[in-house]
């Protein structure tokens, strides 16, 4: 349908608590989806929350098909996931970089769960029931955070784990190449939390 703005980091609506949606099989939401997928391919994303074009509904979608871009990680099928709830499935965490639409151009390393499951529902009501792990739920973990106006920068620990691509690039923190913009890459080359 079209390619949306994605916000950046400083604009308030990326703050904000998304609400529930309550009508399906709309045609206004299958129009979100398609200018969510739309963005999601131009920006060459893993992922996008509505709320990253300004709409605040919970409403995010991911996915990852094998890609020269993230060579390193798995698939992820191509999901709509409307009023997500995420359980962890235990206490292991790892540590991983990340990036995002909406804060461009740098990396940051951020904790997330290891294993969860996932719940909700598509664009057309149908149940959403998962368990993922590894990338697959460090992608949802992060786009469910857009919805609760969470940022992957607030999550952080270590600000000396942050910066601009360039700049950790050169000096060797992480891999060459990198995608450009995108989520949770190549988690090989973060150090692994102590507790596992």
């Amino acid at each position: 349908m079209a390619i949306r703005e994605v916000l950046r980091m400083g604009d308030v609506r990326l703050t904000q608590v998304a609400e529930p949606v309550t009508g399906f099989d709309t045609p206004e939401l299958h129009a979100l989806v398609e200018d969510l997928l739309d963005t999601m391919r131009a920006e060459d994303g893993a992922g996008l929350a509505a709320t990253q074009i300004g709409v605040m509904q919970q409403v995010v979608i991911f996915g990852v098909e094998a890609n020269p871009r993230y060579p390193d990680a798995e698939e992820v099928p191509l999901s709509v996931l409307i009023n997500p709830q995420i359980t962890a499935m235990d206490e292991e965490t790892d540590l991983a970089w990340e990036g995002c639409l909406s804060v461009p151009g740098m990396r940051g390393v951020v904790s997330r769960y290891t294993n969860i499951h996932y719940t909700g529902l598509d664009q057309y009501g149908d149940p959403v029931d998962r368990q993922a792990s590894g990338f697959h739920a460090r992608v949802v973990q992060h786009e469910c955070d857009h919805l609760q106006g969470v940022l992957y920068v607030q999550r952080m620990t270590d600000m000396g784990q942050f910066g601009f691509i360039e700049e950790l690039e050169a000096r060797e923190a992480i891999e060459k190449p990198l995608p450009c913009d995108n989520h949770g890459e190549d988690p090989r080359e973060a150090p692994r939390d102590d507790n596992g």
